[in-house]
């Protein structure tokens, strides 16, 4: 059942993250500048954000099937409607679509964990999930960019679409939310007052904002990298052909799919690891990130470059860690929403630089130098909230540990 929900969320990946390699093929197709490439990715993930609370909502109302079955709808059509579009402005609304759908599925897939496996094992699984969510990247940076080359633009985004039809079909008759006997107690009336109850509850949980600054801190400096800049930059910044910039793209992918499951298997045994882990994950990207930046040579050397984008293969799984502070928070009727939250954070720091290095390099006359160094300005904010949080968190999560080792005892009549 996990397995039909991760082979959804690795569809969605690829359709996601195959704009990243189409970036300057998608200015030559529409007549573009650097500020509307930008759009594309911007809309996308500021979709995918907005939408990221009423999914929770909608998976802790409706149960995963229902809403996985809609993702994929949605971002199939939006990926062939982006195969087809003849304008920019069909363009932007096809991308749009998907990441609605796109939107519907890790907060699914997570849900299904929660179901399928024992608590003990959800942090390993939640990284798993997160490492085919990678796979997915992989494909997209390998067989996407090559299909480009010599297929052309509307069969390559369109073949890649038959990806959705199928995992659609499997979903369909195959997946079940939970394990026959397990069924979640039903939930409360739906409207706007239960609206309001689920947010608020979840939102006043110190690890439910917790690990949404833990998850806007990680994952963004990858996220944006993969999806829209790196190729440019790797190309226009550093003189690399197509080719060679492709491979440092796969080498993060492949870095991030290794680090997934040493995060995972690190976590699962220590659980007082997760904000060392997080923190750490920053500390080495902003590291790397200034060498990067102020190198003084005109090109940063081979070397630089793979050591940038192996550390920023550390990025997706220390993200992952934020949904371990908001698990334990909430109870199991709330897991969708809290999740929600959490993932709310690294998309909208993701949007927020997409955005900025478009105009950046737009007023700049393309200084990545310039454009990339607002990287540093989101990680300082974010920091500076998960230290102000860390300690109300781990209060609020011990007392919660030990009131339900307290509800656990029996005492003997």
């Amino acid at each position: 059942m996990w397995g039909i929900g991760v082979a959804v969320y690795f569809v969605a990946v690829i359709f996601r993250t195959s704009l990243g390699v189409a970036g300057l093929d998608a200015v030559e197709r529409f007549h573009i500048n650097a500020s509307a490439l930008s759009t594309f990715s911007i809309l996308q993930v500021l979709v995918y954000a907005g939408m990221q609370i009423p999914v929770g909502l909608m998976v802790d109302r409706l149960g995963t099937k229902k809403v996985l079955a809609l993702g994929v709808v949605l971002f199939t059509a939006g990926q062939i409607g982006f195969a087809l579009s003849p304008s920019y402005g069909t363009a932007l609304a096809a991308r749009a679509l998907l990441g609605c759908g796109d939107a519907m599925t890790f907060i699914s897939v997570l849900r299904l964990g929660t179901r399928w496996f024992p608590a003990r094992r959800v942090p390993m699984i939640a990284q798993v999930a997160a490492l085919f969510g990678m796979a997915g990247n992989l494909v997209s940076t390998i067989f996407i960019s090559r299909a480009l080359g010599a297929l052309g633009w509307t069969v390559t985004f369109a073949g890649s679409a038959l990806a959705g039809v199928v995992v659609f079909v499997l979903l369909v008759l195959f997946l079940k939310d939970h394990p026959e006997g397990h069924e979640p107690p039903p939930a409360e009336h739906a409207g706007a007052t239960y609206v309001r109850k689920q947010i608020a509850a979840a939102w006043r949980e110190p690890g439910t904002r917790m690990g949404l600054w833990v998850h806007f801190t990680t994952q963004f400096p990858a996220m944006f990298f993969l999806l829209l800049w790196g190729m440019p930059f790797l190309v226009e910044a550093q003189g690399m052909s197509r080719a060679s910039a492709g491979e440092l793209l796969t080498l993060v992918v492949l870095s991030n799919m290794v680090v997934g499951l040493v995060y995972g298997q690190v976590i699962a045994r220590h659980h007082a690891a997760r904000l060392p882990l997080a923190l750490g994950t920053v500390g080495a990207t902003a590291l790397v990130w200034v060498v990067v930046v102020a190198y003084p040579g005109e090109r940063a050397p081979l070397w630089l470059l793979i050591t940038l984008c192996a550390v920023l293969g550390a990025c997706g799984p220390a993200s992952m860690i934020g949904f371990d502070f908001a698990r334990p928070a909430n109870p199991p009727e709330r897991q969708g929403t809290a999740s929600g939250i959490v993932n709310m954070g690294g998309f909208t720091a993701s949007m927020t630089t997409l955005f900025a290095v478009g105009v950046l390099l737009d007023a700049t006359d393309d200084n990545y130098r310039i454009a990339f160094s607002s990287v540093f300005v989101l990680q300082t904010i974010g920091i500076t909230q998960i230290l102000r949080l860390r300690s109300r968190s781990a209060r609020r999560e011990r007392e919660r540990l030990v009131a339900s080792r307290v509800e656990a005892v029996h005492v003997p009549v």
